[in-house]
């Protein structure tokens, strides 16, 4: 059936730039957007929201979210607040707890924190796997992810297992092999955290060379707690998208700006390990493409929030608000190398979100503050 979302007061239509329609009204048919335009021009369709005013966002897209796991790491959080630096290594905790639960704690843990996000906005969601670090733990962590998205992500390499230890190279190998051939049919992407104390360039290009030979898209995770090769592997090797990206050389923003890899930010990470923040400014004024999105995990950014994630953006890391809003919507898209979300216009998947607000500014302004009203889904509403 059709709807008729109609006296919108500020539509966020959005493509290159921020566009905005005023008194405005979207129709809906099944999962999809048919018309945009002023009200007073709508068609006639089955049914009808009166949007009473309020502005109207495309759904946000969290092109980077860490959501099958067990357990938490509250008190790791505590001990950063209490001065300690985050360095990574909690990550075999939380792989510890993964193996240990059952599918159903998985499932339902995941599933929680996907209702989080849809209540707050975000309509399209990636999830990586990589608390499993086994041949048959990462292919179940995907299965489960592909209950819940069509973005999934392969992230055995996330870091090298307890077991492998004083034998990274081996694992590299099984990463690279036994591992990939399991996980492959569950997942659209492949990632690598290519840091020190995680996995060095050369066995970040070899296990992603080999995802692209199996079919998948290309990811990593660069330039987080140090300067390193990440950005400059995902530019050569032509990834999606560049993740984290705050210890960035000239060079790396060069070659950031002279390609289609997206650089991805994640200030939640920054907020919950008190770490520098990217400079968002300086990449989108070199020409590089920014999205922003929540990294949701267990240890280094335990927030499902993107408008909080939006808000950091504006106050901490040098974005306008209509930046930010586009970086956490057609942005993460672009990470995603998806044309049909992050957008309102015919084509595109209906998407959509009424803010409890006059304006998209209101995301920022009002840091902190519910605004979300309505989300729709796949043209239906939550």
């Amino acid at each position: 059936m059709s709807l008729l979302l109609t006296n919108i007061g500020e539509l966020v239509t959005q493509d290159d730039a921020v566009g905005i329609v005023h008194d405005a009204a979207v129709v809906v048919d099944g999962e999809r957007i048919v018309w945009v335009g002023p009200a007073a021009a709508a068609p006639a369709a089955d049914e009808r929201i009166d949007a009473a005013g309020r502005a109207v966002i495309p759904g946000f897209v969290d092109s980077h979210a860490h959501l099958v796991f067990a357990g938490d790491r509250a008190a790791e959080f505590a001990a950063r607040m209490a001065g300690e630096s985050y360095t990574g290594g909690g990550i075999r905790t939380t792989v510890a707890a993964t193996r240990s639960a059952g599918d159903d704690v998985l499932h339902a843990g995941a599933e929680r924190l996907v209702h989080e996000m849809r209540r707050q906005g975000t309509t399209t969601v990636e999830i990586k796997s990589g608390y499993g670090l086994s041949v048959a733990e990462e292919a179940r962590s995907l299965r489960i992810a592909g209950r819940l998205t069509a973005e999934t992500t392969f992230l055995g390499a996330h870091v090298v297992p307890v077991e492998y230890q004083d034998r990274p190279d081996d694992y590299v190998a099984l990463v690279a092999g036994p591992m990939l051939e399991a996980a492959a049919p569950h997942a659209r992407w492949i990632d690598v955290f290519c840091e020190r104390g995680a996995f060095d360039g050369d066995q970040a290009r070899e296990i992603l060379q080999a995802g692209a030979r199996a079919g998948l898209g290309l990811r990593i995770h660069a330039n987080q707690l140090t300067a390193g090769p990440g950005v400059r592997i995902a530019v050569e090797l032509g990834a999606a998208s560049a993740d984290h990206c705050t210890h960035l050389s000239d060079a790396d923003v060069d070659a950031l700006a002279g390609s289609d890899t997206v650089a991805t930010l994640l200030p939640g990470a920054e907020f919950s390990t008190r770490s520098p923040y990217p400079d968002a400014r300086r990449l989108l004024d070199a020409g590089v493409v920014v999205a922003l999105a929540t990294d949701c995990n267990p240890g280094s950014s335990y927030t499902s929030s993107m408008p909080f994630c939006l808000a950091l953006g504006v106050r901490e890391m040098g974005l306008s608000p209509a930046e930010a809003l586009w970086a956490a919507t057609a942005g993460g898209a672009r990470a995603l190398r998806r044309d049909d979300l992050g957008v309102i216009r015919p084509g595109a998947r209906a998407d959509l979100v009424l803010l409890d607000a006059p304006s998209y500014l209101h995301l920022a302004y009002r840091p902190g503050v519910p605004l979300i009203s309505t989300v729709l889904h796949d043209g239906v509403p939550l």
